[in-house]
């Protein structure tokens, strides 16, 4: 006999976490993306190479590759809200380290500690909606706070040349890091597990505790690496991410090499692109949430919504020839809105095929292939750009990166079977 269904509570103590969620992904893009929209300027100032920005990149993704896998391992151990507050307090050294340098060798070791920091937000971010959100409504809530990165990279070129301008560059590491400490005191305050937060009522907790649960297990390394759905998460990370690590560290670049537009004039294009961004973000995960509430397989959902996001970068390959920049606006922030709409589902995957104690673990491992994909994008991109230049080559190969993960993932986890861990909850089973 089947217990009956849970209804949907109208408490909202999730909605605030989701919410602090956000507020932290704006800033932790926000202080990666200060030195991408300053680097015309400094460039031009302390004789920056095409090369010299490039290894900045490569490095930045390594140390956060790196710190990505360590951070996901940890989180699993001491779980959002510690390893979130650990995360923010190291990226916000970092990113203030940035005022004591001007050559890119020196930004480098900056650049790292902020790189290792925010290499925790989206394992703590996605631990954390695995521990308030039940599986039909993760995708929807991972996307709100997945488009923080948006929001985050157009607040950026609209505040910070006003604050370099006005009080010079280092300023704008200065206030922007004064940010992450006050999110750092509200999420320390409010953050607990669901059965431990106070006002949360019973009915939001049977809902959030809805789905079936295993108790927390020791995870081996060995044990992740032996199931496919590691292998497809890893994959699918590895040819998405270095697509958005180029658009975070080169946009500003090529519109100002492109079509002449100035650093304090990096606004209106920027924030068009991230807008539809954040639009792409929230409906890619309001569709797959949207198709599982309406009785369709999580399978077919996430699939669905990830095929429609790959669809929208095809048009990316024609950008670097547009006839004008509001025309290559339209084509990089349709891509754009493409590649969070995808991330938005496979961010999801862990969560789906994984049960709670093991899905940091994966979340980490993905991260590292990211990584190591956007190093491999960044030395490319470098070399393009001295050798070639011009950013044609790069577009095409993120108009097909999405089309390609998504037959990769179909590929290795064709039913999106959850993993078998020798009891008969958590993500057990075939859920195709």
């Amino acid at each position: 006999m089947t217990s009956p269904p849970i209804p949907k509570p109208s408490g909202k103590i999730r909605w605030i976490v989701c919410a602090l969620l956000f507020a932290a992904v704006v800033l932790s893009y926000i202080d990666r993306l200060v030195l991408p929209t300053l680097k015309p300027d400094l460039q031009a100032r302390y004789g920056w190479s095409e090369s010299g920005y490039a290894d900045l990149a490569i490095w930045f993704q390594a140390g956060y590759g790196i710190a990505y896998v360590f951070f996901g391992r940890l989180i699993d151990r001491i779980g959002a809200r510690t390893g979130y507050a650990l995360a923010v307090a190291l990226w916000t050294v970092g990113h203030v380290m940035h005022i004591f340098f001007t050559s890119t060798a020196g930004m480098l070791l900056a650049r790292v500690p902020l790189a290792i920091g925010e290499a925790g937000t989206f394992p703590a971010a996605i631990a954390a909606t695995n521990e308030w959100f039940p599986k039909k409504e993760r995708a929807f809530a991972i996307g709100i706070f997945n488009a923080g990165s948006n929001v985050g990279a157009i607040l950026t070129p609209l505040i910070v040349p006003v604050i370099a301008v006005t009080m010079g560059w280092r300023w704008a590491f200065i206030l922007t890091g004064l940010l992450t400490v006050i999110w750092l005191a509200a999420w320390l305050g409010f953050y607990r597990l669901p059965r431990e937060k106070k006002g949360l009522s019973t009915q939001e907790l049977n809902w959030i505790e809805a789905d079936p649960q295993e108790p927390r297990r020791p995870v081996k390394w060995a044990t992740l690496f032996r199931h496919r759905q590691t292998w497809a998460y890893m994959t699918a990370r590895f040819l998405i991410d270095p697509v958005w690590w180029t658009f975070l560290f080169w946009l500003p670049d090529f519109f100002n090499k492109q079509y002449g537009v100035k650093m304090l004039d990096f606004g209106p294009p920027l924030i068009a692109v991230y807008l539809m961004a954040d639009v792409g973000s929230v409906a890619g995960g309001w569709l797959s949430s949207r198709l599982i509430g309406r009785g369709m397989s999580i399978n077919r959902a996430r699939k669905t919504a990830m095929f429609c996001a790959a669809m929208c970068a095809l048009p990316i390959a024609f950008a670097a020839q547009a006839s004008s920049m509001w025309v290559a606006v339209g084509l990089i922030g349709l891509a754009c809105a493409g590649h969070q709409g995808f991330s938005a589902n496979v961010y999801a995957l862990p969560g789906d095929l994984f049960p709670r104690w093991m899905a940091g673990s994966v979340v980490g491992l993905g991260g590292l292939a990211g990584a190591m994909g956007g190093m491999l994008m960044a030395k490319f991109a470098g070399v393009i750009l001295e050798t070639v230049g011009s950013f044609q080559p790069i577009f095409i190969v993120a108009s097909c990166a999405y089309l390609i993960a998504l037959f990769t993932v179909h590929c290795i986890v064709p039913r999106y079977q959850g993993v078998a861990t020798g009891g008969t909850t958590g993500a057990t089973g075939v859920i195709s």
